[in-house]
């Protein structure tokens, strides 16, 4: 199940980010500040605890932008990446949707290529010898997607 996230969830998600897990303090910050702007989509499992969870913020080019998409590490290939995505999409009030993973994140890129995201553009300099691929939805997809 997929349902947003209230203030009362962030340290729920923060345990099960591996970043904020590993004692990231600005990606705990980052967290609590998504839930408290009512921006994160969060999967739970039948047990009602969080397994994975995503971001969609509207300040890329006034366009929907998923800032952070993450699965918890014992619930990763199962379902819950695509998941989240599907909620997102569903979610999304703008005509596109964008988001953006690192070369090095196989992962995400898989995911994102299965679920028909295609890649539109690459930026250097963000991480210093990673460079970002970023990725946009299929309008088709979206709720909202036609202008």
């Amino acid at each position: 199940m997929v349902r947003r996230a209230d203030s009362s969830d962030w340290s729920a998600l923060a345990a099960i980010d591996s970043v904020a897990a590993s004692g990231d303090q600005a990606r705990r910050a980052d967290i609590r500040r998504w839930c408290e702007h009512g921006l994160v989509l969060m999967a739970e499992d039948t047990s009602k605890r969080p397994v994975g969870y995503s971001t969609l913020e509207y300040s890329f080019f006034q366009q929907g932008f998923v800032t952070m998409l993450m699965v918890a590490p014992s619930a990763r290939r199962q379902g819950v990446g695509k998941l989240l995505l599907s909620a997102v999409e569903a979610a999304c009030t703008t005509p596109k949707l964008f988001t953006s993973a690192n070369v090095s994140n196989h992962p995400i890129q898989h995911l994102l290529q299965q679920a028909g995201w295609s890649p539109v553009g690459l930026l250097h300099g963000l991480d210093e010898g990673d460079p970002e691929l970023f990725y946009l939805c299929p309008s088709s997809r979206l709720a909202h997607g036609s202008p």
